[in-house]
């Protein structure tokens, strides 16, 4: 390991009027630091994970982490962003710069406010996240391309509506004793499972339970060498990280197999020296339950085609032979784009320190965090693995 967590912090993740991208980043950088034990002028470097792409007026965002302290002035700052990434895309930044030797010590922060930007506003956001060639008029939005997949899973490998309620009704459940979660409501199978006015369909296969929720929100983490976190209060290590990024047309790859996933996580476990048997949880990228489906096959959990029996017969559980999502995922957790990648390594930290209070998996000792931009398209996975 070259890098450890040291520090973290975290909003709850919904609707914040009162709040606004200033105020959300100079929050959770404030009390990352404090978290950590370090003051500004301890940090080498800053990194923002901030998508925007017309939901916030104010771009240019970099520069306002140095908001949160006039001793931030003059330390490099810089915006990455690879659409629902963009927060993972923030944290391997932080890494490569620290493995380089340029810094000691990166604060990583992820933002976004969506919900005050008007909803046909928002699916043309996010849409902007497809290749808009082929997907730009898709109805309803980033819901509709996978509406598209649903439909297309469903086709090949038959009807998955129990296995998709399962998926939302687990995840809900998980999101009940997560206080940063945006909807802390046990839903129920039955619930998920059934059109009704309040469930209604989104598009394709998808119902309103299937789609991750549009919210504000920010997390942030402070990143250390290894001999900078040897004197800190706690430290979650990398094991490994891995980065694959596929072809953005759909049109030139087939959609259900999620192949830049299937890459990125078995460059990350042969870089760990592990198998997925060895993890203790995962932290996955359930914009739509259809989406996590998939991924369990991506990812190792069942072959193709079975992602519905590691639900049927609980694997995914909290209590399961591999939890998924125990935080509740993006499903009840929320989904604000900049934040998610950072907000999946801070509960991934907290589980592995035994801090994730409700949320907490028993004896947690690896995590994996698989965090997706687009369909599949930019694909990131850390494993993490407690040190202090």
């Amino acid at each position: 390991m070259k890098a450890a967590i040291v520090g973290w912090a975290h909003t709850p993740f919904g609707k914040h009027d009162a709040e606004t991208v200033e105020s959300l980043i100079v929050r959770v950088a404030r009390e990352a630091l404090e978290h950590a034990e370090i003051g500004a002028e301890d940090i080498d470097e800053i990194v923002l994970g901030h998508f925007n792409g017309g939901f916030s007026a104010q771009d240019f965002t970099a520069g306002l982490v140095l908001q949160a302290s006039d001793l931030f002035r003059f330390k490099p700052a810089t915006r990455v962003e690879n659409a629902c990434a963009t927060g993972s895309a923030a944290v391997q930044q932080a890494l490569k710069t620290i493995e380089s030797g340029r810094a000691r010590r990166v604060l990583v922060v992820g933002v976004e406010q969506m919900t005050t930007t008007p909803g046909p506003k928002i699916g043309e956001t996010l849409l902007k996240a497809s290749y808009l060639p082929e997907d730009g008029d898709t109805p309803a939005g980033f819901a509709g391309v996978f509406g598209k997949i649903a439909a297309a899973y469903f086709q090949r490998w038959g009807d998955q509506s129990d296995a998709l309620a399962g998926i939302a009704a687990k995840n809900h459940a998980n999101g009940v004793e997560n206080p940063y979660a945006q909807m802390r409501k046990d839903l129920g199978f039955d619930f998920c499972r059934a059109e009704s006015e309040k469930n209604p369909f989104v598009a394709g296969p998808l119902k309103r339970t299937d789609c991750s929720l549009v919210s504000d929100g920010a997390a942030a983490l402070v990143i250390a060498d290894m001999d900078a976190a040897a004197t800190a209060p706690r430290a979650v290590g990398f094991r490994a990280t891995a980065h694959a990024q596929d072809f953005l047309p759909m049109s030139k790859r087939d959609i259900l197999r999620f192949e830049g996933c299937a890459v990125a996580w078995q460059r990350a476990l042969a870089e760990a020296g592990i198998t997925l048997d060895d993890l203790s949880f995962v932290e996955t990228h359930d914009c739509f339950t259809i989406a996590e489906l998939i991924e369990y096959e991506a990812m190792g959990l069942v072959p193709e085609g079975q992602g519905a029996r590691a639900v049927a017969e609980g694997w995914t559980r909290k209590d399961g032979r591999l939890p998924v999502n125990p935080s509740g995922g993006l499903k009840a957790k929320g989904h604000p784009i900049g934040a998610t990648g950072v907000s999946m390594h801070v509960l991934s930290a907290m589980q592995l320190v035994g801090e994730a209070g409700g949320i907490q998996v028993k004896d947690a000792r690896l995590g994996g965090i698989f965090n997706m931009g687009g369909a599949a398209v930019a694909n990131y996975v850390s494993v993490l693995e407690r040190v202090r």
